[in-house]
């Protein structure tokens, strides 16, 4: 694992797998989750399939640039969004998903890499779907991955899985681990893994407990707005999976963005929900490969 600067306010912790030469695979994670929930063994198993694979901590999480100098009280800025505030919402946000895309972005510059192929997760599709809008130069491919478009019409999260994302987890050790497994709500059905979470949570909480930034990071996120039309006007080439088994961003986000997206391949996983269980790598490895080609 190594820290770099890609602009003057933002460092970002990143680790590579496999041979610079092969074509560069950058991995972005998703809402509160640090580098390490793209498994060290996927990551692995992507790079001996003949890519170089690159995952990092978003900014606010692992051991990338925080910015607690400018808190955010999940309750009064859910209440603003609530309402229709979205003078008072903006104001409490320090950065955008823009600002997020461009440490990605930046990330690659850093590395002297001038294109690669871009691979998103949940918020993590959300952003690799900007770094492709803003900056088509720079993407070889997009993978959005059980993500969504930004329109509040298309992906919307089953009310109990969303409570749970947006309930704080504990601070104590402890605490923490055990509630991981309130994400069994959105895994999947059939492969979902309680200790497999746990075991994430606590190498998580032990490498770097932030819950200070997952405010941030949902403020960018809602505050992101709709991606249609220039997701419409998109030319890079695009892969949309999304798992049938997933509640917290409904398969209508992934079908949405296969549709906005000319040319989109889009790949629908049975007994996948929002989550990348280890049985079903072999799917994903394959298709990741495919497009990445």
């Amino acid at each position: 694992m190594s820290i770099i600067a890609v602009s003057p306010e933002v460092s970002i912790a990143y680790q590579t797998f496999g041979d610079e030469a092969d074509p560069p695979v950058l991995l972005v994670m998703g809402f509160g989750a640090q580098m390490l929930a793209w498994h060290e063994d996927f990551c692995r198993a992507l790079a001996d399939r003949g890519r170089y694979v690159i995952r990092y901590d978003n900014r606010d999480c692992g051991l990338s640039t925080g910015f607690d100098d400018h808190p955010v009280d999940m309750g009064k800025f859910i209440a603003a969004v609530s309402s229709g505030d979205i003078a008072s919402a903006l104001a409490m946000a320090p950065y955008r998903l823009v600002d997020m895309a461009r440490d990605g972005l930046g990330l690659l510059t850093a590395l002297g890499i001038e294109r690669a192929h871009v691979v998103g997760t949940s918020m993590g599709g959300m952003i690799a779907q900007t770094m492709a809008i803003d900056s088509p130069e720079r993407v070889l491919s997009l993978t959005s991955m059980m993500s969504s478009t930004g329109e509040s019409e298309y992906g919307q999260a089953d009310p109990q899985a969303q409570a749970a994302l947006f309930t704080p987890k504990p601070a104590d050790r402890e605490g923490y681990i055990a509630a991981a497994e309130r994400d069994l709500l959105w895994s999947s059905r059939r492969y979902g893994d309680a200790t497999a979470l746990r075991e994430l949570a606590a190498e998580s909480y032990d490498r770097a407990y932030r819950p200070a930034g997952i405010g941030r990071q949902l403020a960018a996120m809602v505050l992101g707005g709709s991606r249609a039309d220039a997701l419409r006007g998109l030319r890079v080439p695009t892969l949309v999976i999304h798992g049938l088994d997933d509640t917290l961003i409904d398969p209508s986000g992934g079908k949405r963005t296969a549709e906005l997206v000319p040319g989109a391949e889009l790949v629908l996983i049975p007994d996948m929900g929002h989550d990348r269980p280890r049985e079903l790598w072999p799917v994903l490895l394959d298709a990741l490969v495919a497009h990445t080609s």
